[in-house]
């Protein structure tokens, strides 16, 4: 028997695969004892032909879409492209386009949030491919690695302003548009599972700073923060804390090693590692499991257990201390 989760969400990612139905879909994430759902960018117009009616009828609340939605099969404007930072004005035009669409739909469907990838620093090869293969093989402190790492660095660094800019200017558009279509939704900018994406924590603050009055937010994904920090791209932890005022909603999941999308806890047997996140954790307005198909029921219900009762503790633990 799955216990019922409150305010926690669950990610379509988890299960999308396995289903063509969007009910069933629905219904399974139901199951593990959530009443709502994330519906990620893997969703189809076709699948929520049979989403909607359970939205309408209360079955299931949606607390965040995830940018571009629904589904978009063209590669341009998937999670792993320069989206919102296009050199191509009408690249970038499209992409405005279909965050606002996101926004459409998630205003529709009464979500808090639309979670988004706003973009990257191009390189001519896949390079953080490269650099997990390196790390895996020969390890983060090699001469390999360190080489590539630096010649990854110095041209993100060198290129990382003119995208920012630009990702800040699609994004005051999109707000501005979103503003007076009268969508009530935030956008949270989320951290990357990839070293050439953005934005990094402090770019994330930049854009942030930038818009102050608009709703624009971080999204932290936990365990890509984790697989940063660990190639070395930032101090994960200790920046995202510092940005906790910041946080829209959270990505939960653990990282074991460079491997992402785990239960955290339980996966990596770790029982202490997590606990750095759980303050950010509570914090979060939106709080969404973002787990791979390899987690069990079993294995997110006993996840889900002790994080909520991790929290529960230290609040406890923080109320007696402002009593004495």
């Amino acid at each position: 028997m799955h216990t019922p989760k409150g305010e926690y969400s669950f990610s379509t990612c988890w299960n999308i695969k396995r289903h063509t139905e969007g009910r069933a879909m629905a219904e399974e994430i139901r199951s593990l004892g959530f009443r709502q759902v994330e519906l990620n960018y893997n969703v189809t117009k076709e699948m929520l032909t049979t989403i909607e009616p359970m939205i309408e009828r209360g079955e299931i609340g949606v607390s965040s879409v995830h940018n571009t939605f629904p589904h978009t099969p063209d590669p341009d404007y998937g999670t792993d492209s320069v989206l919102l930072g296009f050199d191509d004005e009408e690249k970038r035009v499209r992409a405005i386009e279909l965050l606002l669409q996101s926004a459409e739909y998630a205003h529709r469907y009464g979500a808090k949030a639309v979670v988004v990838h706003p973009g990257e620093v191009p390189f001519p090869c896949n390079i953080d491919q490269q650099l997990k293969g390196i790390y895996n093989e020969q390890g983060p402190d090699s001469p390999a690695y360190t080489q590539l790492w630096r010649e990854m660095l110095d041209r993100r660094e060198s290129l990382s302003g003119q995208y920012l800019r630009r990702i800040g200017d699609s994004l005051e558009e999109v707000c501005e548009r979103s503003a007076a279509k009268g969508y009530d939704v935030a956008f949270g900018i989320e951290t990357r599972s990839r070293c050439y994406q953005m934005p990094t924590l402090q770019e994330a603050k930049t854009v942030i700073n930038r818009l102050k009055g608009a709703p624009v937010y971080l999204w932290y994904d936990i365990g890509h923060g984790m697989m940063m920090d660990r190639m070395g791209l930032y101090d994960n932890a200790k920046e995202a804390g510092e940005m906790i005022d910041d946080i829209i909603g959270v990505h939960i999941h653990e990282t074991i090693g460079l491997s992402d999308h785990w239960c955290p806890y339980v996966n990596s047997k770790d029982m202490s590692f997590f606990d750095r996140f759980l303050a950010i954790i509570d914090r979060a307005r939106v709080k969404v499991y973002e787990l791979k198909s390899a987690c069990t029921p079993e294995e997110i219900e006993e996840s889900h257990a002790l994080i909520t009762g991790k929290i529960s503790a230290l609040k406890n633990k923080s109320g007696e201390g402002q009593g004495q």
